[in-house]
C-alpha cells in the first residue's frame, strides 16, 4: 500500500496542483536527467541487506555509548540504591538506625540519609522498515534506515549499561529475541530479523495497542506517512499512557531538492512518477513546504506528551544521541 504522505514526489505535486503548472518541451543545460528518488538509487541499503551490515554498526554502536556514558538516569524518588540522593529531617518515630548521626551532629535536628530508588524501566524500540527508509541520496551518505539502526543500537547500549530494560517492537507485538552473547547482540539480531520479515509496505508507526502501558518508546522513523495516521498513533500513545520519544530520520537530498535540468521522480512506495523540467525552479517552494511540515511535526509531537528530535543523515551521530540521552533521562 503506498503512503501519501511527504515524499519528494508527493510534495512536488502538491506544490504544482496548488500553486502553478511547470512548462515542459524544455531539458536541462545537460539534456539529461538528475540522479532520481528511486528505488535503483542505491539497493545496497535495501533492508535484506541489513545482516551484512550488521556487525560495522554493532560496533560503531558500542563506541558511541562508551562516549556517551555517564551514569545512570537519576529517578529523584526516595527507595533501596547506592546513589546518595539527599538528608531530609527525621520524623517522629523514625528508626534510630536510618538516622545520619554525622550530618545530625552538624546542625540542631536529626537527619536521614536518603537514597535514589533504582528500579529498571522498560524502553521499547521501534525502528520503521518502510520502502523510503531504504534509500540515500548518495553513496557517500548512510542510508536512513542504517543511520536508524545506528541511534538505535548506540541508545540501546547506553540504556543497558544504566541498568534498563530494553525490548524490540514489531507490527505484530513484542519480539522473542534470539540468543546472542550480550543482550545489545540480541536486539541487534532482533532487528535483522524484523528487516527480512517487515513488509516495506507496512505502516511506518507501531500500533499502539500492542505498546505497554506506562513505558518508554523510542521510536525512528522518515515520519513519511500521512498525517492523520501520526496523529492518531500519537494521541493514542499519550492516552495509553506511554511516552513516545520520536527521532526523525532524514536525507540531505530531500530537505533541499538539489536536482537541475529534467528530472524523473520514481517514489520506493508505489508512489507514480513524476518528470519535470527545470525542476531547480522549485527548490524555493519546495524548501518551504518541508521547513512547514517540520515545524507541524515538532508542534503536534510536542502538543501530545512526547519528545522530538531530527536528525540528517550528514550529521554525525553524536549529536543527536546527546539530546536523545538528554530527553531520556528526564523523569516523567
Amino acid at each position: 500500500m503506498s503512503r501519501s504522505g511527504l515524499t519528494p514526489t508527493t510534495l512536488l505535486r502538491r506544490f504544482l496542483g496548488q500553486n502553478r503548472t511547470v512548462a515542459g518541451g524544455q531539458h536541462g543545460a545537460s539534456g539529461t536527467a538528475s540522479p532520481p528518488l528511486s528505488a535503483t538509487a542505491d539497493m545496497a541499503c535495501s533492508a535484506q541487506t541489513l545482516a551484512t551490515r550488521m556487525p560495522d554498526l554493532l560496533l560503531h554502536a558500542s563506541q558511541i555509548a562508551t562516549t556517551l556514558a555517564s551514569g545512570r538516569h537519576p529517578q529523584r524518588r526516595a527507595g533501596w540504591g547506592d546513589t546518595f540522593w539527599q538528608y531530609r529531617p527525621a520524623q517522629p518515630g523514625e528508626p534510630v538506625n536510618r538516622i545520619d548521626w554525622r550530618q545530625s551532629a552538624r546542625t540542631a535536628r536529626a537527619h536521614v540519609r536518603e537514597t535514589e530508588a533504582e528500579a529498571a524501566q522498560t524502553v521499547l524500540l521501534w525502528c520503521d522498515f518502510s520502502g523510503s527508509m531504504q534509500w540515500r541520496s548518495t553513496n557517500a551518505l548512510p542510508g536512513k534506515l542504517d543511520r536508524a539502526v545506528l541511534l538505535l543500537l548506540s541508545m540501546a547500549a547506553l540504556l543497558l549499561r544504566n541498568g534498563e530494560r530494553v525490548q524490540l517492537l514489531s507490527p505484530s507485538g513484542l519480539v522473542p529475541l534470539p540468543p546472542a552473547s550480550s543482550a545489545l547482540e540480541r536486539l541487534a539480531l532482533g532487528l535483522c530479523g524484523l528487516a527480512t520479515s517487515t513488509d516495506p509496505a507496512a505502516a511506518p508507526l507501531p500500533p499502539p495497542a500492542l505498546v505497554p502501558r506506562r513505558t518508554r518508546l523510542l521510536l525512528a522513523s522518515d515520519l513519511l506517512c500521512p498525517d492523520a495516521q501520526l496523529q492518531d498513533c500519537l494521541h493514542q500513545l499519550a492516552a495509553h499512557p506511554a511516552r513516545a520519544y520520536v527521532l526523525h530520520v532524514s536525507d540531505p537530498a530531500e530537505n533541499t531538492l538539489p536536482y537541475s535540468g529534467r528530472t524523473e521522480f520514481c517514489g520506493l512506495e508505489g508512489e507514480a512518477t513524476l518528470e519535470l523540467p527545470h525542476v531547480q525552479s522549485l527548490r524555493p517552494d519546495y524548501a518551504a513546504l518541508v521547513t512547514a511540515r517540520n515545524q507541524w511535526l515538532e508542534q503536534t509531537i510536542s502538543r501530545s506528551g512526547h519528545l522530538f528530535t531530527r536528525h540528517q543523515t550528514d550529521m554525525a551521530p553524536l549529536p543527536t544521541l546527546l539530546a536523545l540521552h538528554a530527553q531520556m533521562s528526564q523523569r516523567v
